[in-house]
This record gives structure tokens, sequence and C-alpha cells, in this order.
């Protein structure tokens, strides 16, 4: 697919690795909650996504990739079988449907319960330090407990789950590629940031130390994958989930700099604009364009923009496309509706978890409400 030579905007086709898209408007990932039994997708999340395959890029929502990966009721997994199959059907539809779709491999770490692991153990993190807050069960509310710290000689097999999830991913589901969720405060993240990182092995203490296991996990899914089909998401001044960073901005600048070498398809981080709830915090520093100066390949922001804010950041260089997450939910043809400059229909925020259709696949598209 040819590259314009002018300035871009959302609609300007665009290569990520392997994958040519029409357009760069991206579908962030996001939880739904909405997996059946075994944490399969159902048919209904084959139809929740092929609406939406007008987006230039569907990213799925997060996705288990072992058994101890699950922080959250209903979430899918891509692990088993009967899960790998459920999502080939998702992939099928959205393909069908003239799209393109990358999962979001995870383990969510520290942020889990033992409700939600193996035979009610203790959640897995990189170091013995507990979440302040309570997560959702689906008996309700309950305060994050301690972790178990990994012991070194754990961590190997942890690296080979993500690299299977991605096989099973991209060559039994049929689906376009990965990407590696190191944000928002789940485990890989958790190893990033030297808050909720305080190991004293090779995984600690520096940040060259700090990143080893998302490079290892890198190395794993790029022999498995290929690299062209890989993407890394990074929130560097979140704060969800209990997050935080002594000195983000060169930490971060040195993680992404080790990418580098990896020739991903992209590098998808996460700084919201102001008011938006992934903002950086007051007196945090600001990184993203750091980070998209250090970034040698295709680079995509995430946090509250409009279609303006967008086609503006586009312009000026800034990414190479950007990500809309609950815009998404509520209009399942966002690009038509950005190209028109039709309205933007509301999401009902009582149904963005959980639940059946109500909330998921009953938004109507631009010509059903013109209609």
């Amino acid at each position: 697919m040819p590259q314009s030579t002018d300035t871009p905007d959302l609609f300007t086709p665009l290569r990520l690795g392997a994958i040519e898209l029409p357009n760069r408007v991206i579908m962030a990932p996001m939880t739904r909650s909405r997996a059946g039994a075994g944490n399969c997708p159902t048919e209904l999340t084959a139809d929740y996504y092929a609406q939406r395959a007008s987006a230039g890029l569907i990213i799925t929502e997060a996705t288990q990739v072992c058994d101890t990966a699950q922080g959250y009721p209903n979430t899918p997994g891509i692990h088993t079988d009967a899960q790998t199959h459920a999502w080939r059907a998702v992939a099928e539809a959205v393909h069908t449907a003239g799209g393109r779709i990358v999962t979001q491999l995870w383990h969510v770490g520290r942020i889990s319960h033992p409700l939600f692991q193996p035979n009610g153990a203790a959640p897995l993190a990189p170091s013995a330090i507990a979440a302040k807050g309570q997560l959702y069960t689906g008996a309700g509310m309950e305060p994050f407990p301690m972790p178990r710290a990994l012991e070194t000689d754990e961590i190997p097999a942890l690296v080979r789950h993500f690299a299977d999830a991605a096989k099973r991913a991209v060559f039994d589901a049929g689906l376009d590629g990965v990407e590696i969720h190191a944000a928002n405060g789940y485990l890989i993240d958790q190893f990033l940031r030297d808050r909720t990182n305080i190991r004293s092995d090779r995984y600690g203490g520096s940040v060259e130390n700090r990143c080893r296991f998302l490079l290892e996990i890198l190395e794993a899914t790029a022999h498995a994958v290929g690299a062209d089909r890989i993407g890394v998401r990074l929130s560097p001044t979140g704060v969800f989930n209990d997050m935080g960073d002594s000195d983000p901005l060169p930490h971060f600048l040195s993680i992404t700099q080790a990418l580098n070498p990896f020739s991903l398809a992209y590098l998808h981080v996460i700084e919201g604009r102001p008011g938006h709830h992934m903002a950086p915090p007051e007196g945090a520093p600001h990184v993203a364009a750091a980070l998209r100066a250090a970034f040698k390949g295709p680079f995509i922001l995430n946090g509250g923009y409009s279609r303006t804010d967008a086609d503006a950041t586009l312009a000026k260089g800034e990414a190479d496309a950007v990500s809309f997450g609950e815009p998404f939910i509520s209009n399942p043809d966002l690009p038509l509706r950005f190209r028109t400059d039709a309205p933007l229909a509301e999401a009902d925020r009582n149904s963005y978890y959980g639940g059946t259709a109500k909330g998921y696949t009953d938004y109507p598209a631009l010509e059903s409400v013109a209609a």
C-alpha cells in the first residue's frame, strides 16, 4: 500500500510491520469482561470486533497468556485449545468484514486475587509489594492481596508463556499479530518501574535489569512469530493500579531505546491529554515526545484524543497513528463518523464490563441512525 508524501491525517494509509492499514484510526484495547465458559471469546465477541472492522487496526482486549495471568472476571485467555479455537472465529469474522486485528497479551501480576489463581495461590509479582486499593472479583470488592515475589528460575517459564500465546494467536487463531501489554501496572510494567521492582537479581536494580523481562519476552515472541507482527504498549507516567517511578523520563527513554534492535511493528504509548484519566499526574514529566524521537519504528499515541486533536498530532509528526478507546464502544463505525464529521454517540458506562449484547453489540452504525 503506497504511503502518501503529503502531511498525513487519520485517513492516510500506514504500514505497521507486516500489517497494512487503510487508515490511522486505531481501536485501543479495552477490557469488556464478556468471555464465556473457560474464558473463551464468544459469538458475541466476534460480532463486536467485526462491527468495528473499519478501524485501521483493532487491538483486542487484554488476553491471558497462562492460568496465573487473570485478574478480572470473564476476561479471555489464549493458552488453551478451546480459547484459541474461539479466537479463530473472531479473527475470521473481522477478516471477512475487511479488518485487521491483533490481540493484546497480558499477565496481570499482582493485580489479581487468589480467587483467580490456580489452587487459590497468591498472585505473582516481581516483588512482594501489595497494591493499594481494591479490585472487583465477581464476588464483590476485595483489597489487593500481598503477592508472592517470583523466584529467578520461574521467570523463563513466564517468558515462554508469552511466546506460546503469540504462536497460538498468529498461527493457530489467524490473528494478524500481538501487542505485548507492558503498561497500566500489570506484570511487565511492575518489572519496569522501581516502585514495584525492588529485586536484587538480574531482573532488578538498574533500568537495564528491570527491562530484561520485557526484552526476553520480545526475543522469544519475535522468534515465534516475527518482530514485524509485534507491538508493545507502555504507560511511562501512568499511576493506575498504584504505579509510579522515581524518574520516568530517563528510565523509559532507556527502555524505548532498548526496543529498537527488534524492529517491532509499533510502539503504543499512553500519555493522556489534559483532563484525561491517564494524563500524567501534576508535576510529572511528559515523556511521549522524547520516546517518539527515540523510537525508530511506527509510534501510536493514546489518551483522550478527539478527531481534531489526532489530526493535529499526526500533522506535527508527534505520532504515526492515534488509538481511540471509549469512542469505539458506542461508535462501531468511528472512522466513518470522523470522515463525515458525524456526531458521536455517547456510551453507557454502566454496560462497559460484563453483561450481554446491551452496551456491547447493540450500538447502531451511522447508516442505521440516518435511516
